[in-house]
C-alpha cells in the first residue's frame, strides 16, 4: 500500500526570517494524523534569511540529521563543533543525554534552504554526538546512495536508530529500485523535481508513504533530488 501526500498538504509556518513546511506535526503545527511515520518524528523544510537563525536551544534523546539543499547552515554545539554545513553534507547529531545548539545562516543576500529530519532513537541516554560527511553528487546520480545507517554502511554517517536513509538524484532515463521488507515501513520526500514513484508522480515537497511493499521503483525523474526512509515498523 502506498499512500500519497502532497505538498501543500504540509503543515507552514512563516516567521518573516524563517518559512518552515511541516511533514509531521511539529510546534503550532498540529494534525493527530501526522505525527510521524515508523520512527520518522521530522521532516521540515526550513528557509532561514541571510543574518538569522535558530538561537542556542536543547535536544534529548532524538537523532538529528541536517540535509542543506542551498546556502550554507552554520552548526555551534555544547560539545564543541563549530561547523559550516554546504550542500551535499549530511549531518548528524545525537542529542543522547542533552545537547545544546544552535543554526545560522550568515551569508549576506542569500536564503540557507535545509531539511531538518528528527528520527526517534533505540537507545536512549546515551552521549551526546556528532557527525558530519560529504557525499558527492557523482554517487547519487542515477542511485540510491546510502547516507545515514545504524552501523555506518557503506561510509554513511552512523545514527542511533533503527533506520536508514538514502539520497538520490534523477532526471531523465535514470531508474533505480531498491528491494524492501513487506514488515518495515518506507517514507519517500522528494526535495525538488518530479519524479515517478511506483508509477506514481510525486513533485516537490510530495512525499509517498509505503507499508507492506517488496519493491520501490524511482525512475522519470526532472532535475529529482529525492531521500528515501527504510523504517522500522
Amino acid at each position: 500500500m502506498m499512500t500519497l501526500r502532497t505538498s501543500s498538504e504540509r503543515g507552514y509556518a512563516d516567521h518573516g526570517w524563517l518559512k518552515s513546511f511541516h511533514s509531521f506535526s511539529f510546534a503550532g503545527y498540529y494534525d493527530p494524523a501526522h505525527m510521524g511515520f515508523g520512527n520518522l518524528r521530522v521532516i521540515n523544510e526550513d528557509r532561514i534569511a541571510a543574518g538569522r537563525g535558530f538561537g542556542t536551544h536543547g535536544h534529548q534523546n532524538m537523532e538529528i540529521i541536517s540535509y542543506v539543499l542551498s546556502g550554507e547552515l552554520a552548526h555551534k554545539d555544547s560539545i564543541g563543533n563549530i561547523k559550516g554545513i554546504p550542500p551535499g553534507d549530511v549531518q548528524r547529531m545525537s542529542a543522547g543525554t542533552g545537547v545544546q545548539h544552535s543554526e545560522f545562516n550568515h551569508a549576506d543576500g542569500q536564503t540557507t534552504h535545509f531539511l531538518q529530519i528528527w528520527i526517534e532513537p533505540n537507545v536512549t541516554g546515551i552521549p551526546p554526538s556528532y557527525e558530519q560527511k560529504t557525499f558527492a553528487d557523482a554517487e547519487k546520480r542515477g542511485a540510491l546512495r546510502l547516507v545515514a545507517s545504524p552501523d555506518g554502511a557503506k561510509g554513511s554517517v552512523l545514527i542511533h536508530a533503527d533506520a536508514r536513509l538514502y539520497a538520490g538524484l534523477f532526471d531523465g532515463t535514470e531508474s533505480a529500485t531498491l528491494a524492501l521488507s513487506a514488515a518495515r515501513k518506507t517514507y519517500v520526500h522528494l526535495v525538488r523535481g518530479q519524479l515517478e514513484v511506483n508509477g506514481q508522480l510525486l513533485k516537490a515537497g510530495d512525499a509517498a508513504a509505503l507499508q507492506s511493499e517488496v519493491t520501490l521503483q524511482l525512475a522519470h525523474g526532472r532535475d529529482a533530488e529525492v531521500l528515501v526512509f527504510d523504517l522500522a515498523p
